[in-house]
């Protein structure tokens, strides 16, 4: 009658039961991860926390401990344990309550893969069958590893690769006796006896299993009892994050999804490597938050966040508590005044330490009144802080000083200008504050980063870098507005004519202007759309020459790259390669490269049919080279034609660009000659102190928008700085006695604005690195010419320079006689050229 029943039973749910052989090729649903391109992990995006594991990676003591707990005769019986049916039925039969269910561990994988939780006899009879079904087709080791991986413990941790690391942090090899005990007990009940919500209950539930264990000597009196007693360490750790990077992230996260949909991308344990330098992300990071301060704490603070008491002081505790409910912001740390002195002041932080603030930290903060106006320069603590206050600290130069969340924003980016890789990227001051990524998504006004495209379009129709273009008041009457068209430099000061290359360097703009004329309107849309400018947001207007135009961080990124790389569009991405839960790769990025070796091989082959082109995977960029063999052998080019990336820009006119924005930050001239002069840019000389680093600054109407854009021919780097209410200026800085001379004060600019954060970043990510000396492309020469005329000279003091010319655009008058012959080409690189 039994065998009849139980044939009876798998016959009615026979139908019913699942495919089990399904396990064999079972996908455990893992989260999406982020990396760096060093392996860093960034981000991970998915509902279930997972990290799975092979059978030889689980420790003999959480599989002891586990089944100590869950199914003592794992190993001894056919998938179904007869003792526990036996025992579950008396329980039933006694006291009419389905108290014990009698699960063994492959019981629990059918349910956990196949059934519902629901607790009904029908249910229980699928999955004693499921549970034969599955012994017969897989190992005991084999459903040991999909249990512990699969298993819910509590704090959306599945599996114990995620529960080791959501407790305690760690690894589940570095767990000891009481910890792997702790989370054995918490997939019966993940919730009541989770050790962070019920720290007591938890330990409970801990030293239950630790009976169990000693019990079935697993472990011996001594073990039990030092883990018995040992104290409950659990605390929730979220994933384990090594660089914080949440706006690259969030765009490898909308690009993965948009490619595989949401199910795959945040189930299917995607391992995402980006483009992201750990090192660099690391520094663009910092160097946006210091400049954001520097400019946000010379316009004066604006006060405590709250006033907490008036008179009678919290205690310690009280303000531990409230302290503790406050999110940190950055680097800022949330505090509390205690004590004001004379010039200093007490504050606790969250963890009950008392910090003293002195005078230097404390001085700087003038009372904010407009983002134009600044109040008078404190002379005591009390002037700016009072017992009671709330308020942001942060540490600066090794002592901590009063700060506070920066009103402006800023967007830093950073890429290889050979391949378009994005080294780094910050979209803004805090991802918390807001998800909008401003060098993706904000077209900001250009203003005067805009003016190398225009001397651009001019050098590659007739203009050198020594054509004279005048520097003289521009008054164009508009007929249709009754008005005149006045466009003023900054500052508003004329010098009459003057060489191209100094008009770019000290950004003057009734030259941009004219150089713009001198184009055409049409001309210079179509050369900003080759450097990758969207058409619609040109002007056409001579307002265009000033930067008028719209575009993002990224847009102008992209576009300087062409300056570095000499003359190709190269197209950013962020993803390097995809690999799935298997490791295998199923994505790997194939960007078009600048390749000058590449394209002159193509171009050889086109002019030699009979000769082949070999066409290999890209080696690393520092060893593209080529060389030219003799007919008979075979050329070999590191890249085919379609990597290649298009050519926008002559060589020659690159290389000129690049000289000329050189200029920006050396400037030139001969300062004890008194005829030296500073480019827009001449912090930068000071700051990251390398000959091999050019950049543009721009600065538009009112100090809306500010920018750096820069290079050297390694890494090119873009910076804004702005609010993102596109109505507010940047303002003006009133002088801060409290502060030393160098501090910038007056009108906000790109130069002083931008600039420093530019300055910081490109000295950090460039140190260490040789400097590179771009040699001059064929058909280049540096001719002799009078600084002031832009003429031949043979003169050789403090009144001429070597500038460089495309052969047969180099002038052919000279200024004046001189007494003594001197060459008029120069090949030679001995005296400066920018």
């Amino acid at each position: 009658m039994g065998v009849a029943a139980v044939a009876a039973a798998y016959l009615y749910v026979k139908p019913d039961l699942p495919d089990v052989t399904t396990l064999k090729t079972v996908r455990l649903q893992t989260p999406l991860r982020i990396y760096s391109a060093d392996g860093q992990l960034i981000s991970q995006f998915g509902e279930k926390r997972r990290i799975p594991l092979q059978y030889e990676q689980i420790p003999q003591p959480l599989i002891d401990a586990v089944l100590a707990t869950e199914d003592a005769r794992f190993y001894e019986h056919g998938g179904v344990d007869p003792i526990g049916v036996l025992r579950a039925a008396v329980i039933v039969a006694t006291t009419g309550k389905k108290s014990q269910g009698a699960s063994t561990i492959t019981m629990q994988v059918a349910r956990n893969f196949f059934l519902s939780r629901e607790k009904t006899y029908i249910r229980k009879i699928k999955e004693i069958f499921i549970a034969y079904h599955i012994e017969q087709l897989i190992s005991k080791n084999e459903i040991l590893e999909l249990y512990l991986n699969r298993t819910f413990f509590g704090n959306r941790a599945y599996g114990i690769g995620a529960a080791a690391q959501v407790y305690y942090g760690k690894d589940i090899s570095e767990l000891n006796l009481a910890q792997y005990a702790m989370i054995a007990g918490l997939p019966q009940s993940p919730s009541a006896a989770n050790p962070i919500r019920n720290p007591q209950r938890g330990k409970n539930r801990r030293n239950v299993v630790l009976g169990r264990m000693l019990e079935l000597k697993l472990i011996s009196e001594q073990e039990y009892q030092q883990a018995h007693d040992a104290p409950v360490t659990a605390r929730y750790h979220g994933a384990e994050i090594d660089l914080y990077a949440p706006y690259i992230s969030e765009m490898v996260r909308d690009q993965i999804v948009a490619q595989y949909g949401e199910e795959e991308a945040y189930t299917a344990g995607l391992s995402v490597y980006t483009s992201i330098d750990s090192r660099l992300q690391r520094y663009a990071q910092r160097a946006l938050r210091n400049n954001l301060y520097d400019y946000d704490e010379r316009h004066g603070y604006r006060g405590p966040r709250a006033q907490l008491w008036n008179e009678q002081a919290w205690p310690i505790t009280q303000i531990q508590e409230y302290l503790n409910k406050q999110r940190r912001e950055q680097d800022l740390v949330p505090a509390i005044v205690v004590d004001v002195q004379e010039q200093s002041a007490a504050v606790v932080i969250a963890n009950g330490d008392e910090i003293q603030l002195q005078w230097d930290g404390l001085k700087w903060a003038r009372g904010f009144v407009s983002d134009t106006r600044q109040g008078p320069a404190p002379k005591v603590a009390s002037e700016i802080v009072t017992a009671g206050d709330l308020i942001w600290i942060r540490q600066k130069q090794d002592q901590w000083q009063l700060s506070q969340v920066p009103d402006a924003t800023s967007a830093i980016v950073s890429l290889d200008p050979y391949n378009g890789a994005i080294k780094a990227l910050v979209g803004g001051y805090s991802f918390n504050q807001s998800q909008y990524n401003r060098v993706t998504q904000a077209k900001r006004q250009l203003g005067s980063n805009i003016k190398p495209f225009i001397y651009a379009a001019g050098i590659e129709q007739d203009y050198t870098l020594a054509s004279l273009i005048n520097n003289a008041p521009i008054n164009e009457w508009d007929r249709r507005q009754g008005v005149a068209w006045r466009p003023k430099n900054s500052p508003d000061v004329y010098g009459g004519p003057t060489r191209l290359r100094v008009g770019l360097a000290r950004s003057i703009n009734v030259m941009a202007v004219r150089a713009l004329r001198h184009v055409g309107i049409d001309n210079a849309i179509d050369s900003l759309v080759r450097f990758g400018f969207e058409r619609a947001d040109m002007p056409r207007n001579e307002s265009l020459a000033l930067g008028s135009a719209s575009a993002t961080p990224l847009d102008v990124v992209n576009a300087y790259s062409v300056f570095a790389n000499g003359g190709f569009l190269v197209e950013p991405y962020f993803i390097e390669r995809i690999v799935n839960s298997e490791q295998q790769s199923v994505f790997e990025a194939k960007p078009k490269v600048a390749c000058r070796d590449c394209e002159r091989l193509i171009e050889e082959q086109r002019n030699q049919p009979a000769m082949a082109i070999a066409v290999t995977e890209p080696p690393q960029q520092d060893s593209l080279e080529t060389a030219l063999q003799p007919q008979d052998v075979q050329l070999t080019c590191p890249l085919p034609a379609e990597r290649l990336a298009p050519r926008v820009m002559s060589e020659q006119h690159s290389f000129l660009l690049a000289q000329a924005l050189k200029s920006t930050i050396w400037g030139g001239g001969n300062w004890s000659k008194g005829t030296g002069w500073n480019g827009t840019a001449w912090r930068a000389a000071r700051t990251v102190k390398r000959r091999d680093i050019a950049g543009k600054t721009g600065t538009t109407n009112e100090a809306r928008d500010t920018w750096f854009s820069g290079f050297n021919p390694k890494l090119v780097t873009t910076i804004w700085v702005g609010f993102d209410d596109h109505g507010r200026q940047l303002g003006r800085v009133a002088y801060n006695n409290n502060l030393d001379k160098n501090q910038s004060y007056g009108g906000e600019a790109g130069a002083k604005t931008a600039g420093p954060g530019w300055n910081e970043y490109m000295k950090n990510a460039l140190d260490g690195t040789p400097e590179v000396n771009v040699q001059p492309p064929q058909n280049i020469i540096s001719v002799r010419i009078d600084r002031e005329t832009g003429l031949l000279t043979r003169a050789t003091d403090h009144t001429s320079r070597f500038e460089y010319f495309i052969a047969g655009t180099e002038p052919t008058e000279y200024v004046s006689s001189a007494p003594d012959e001197q060459p008029l080409f120069e090949d030679s690189e001995d005296e400066e050229l920018f």
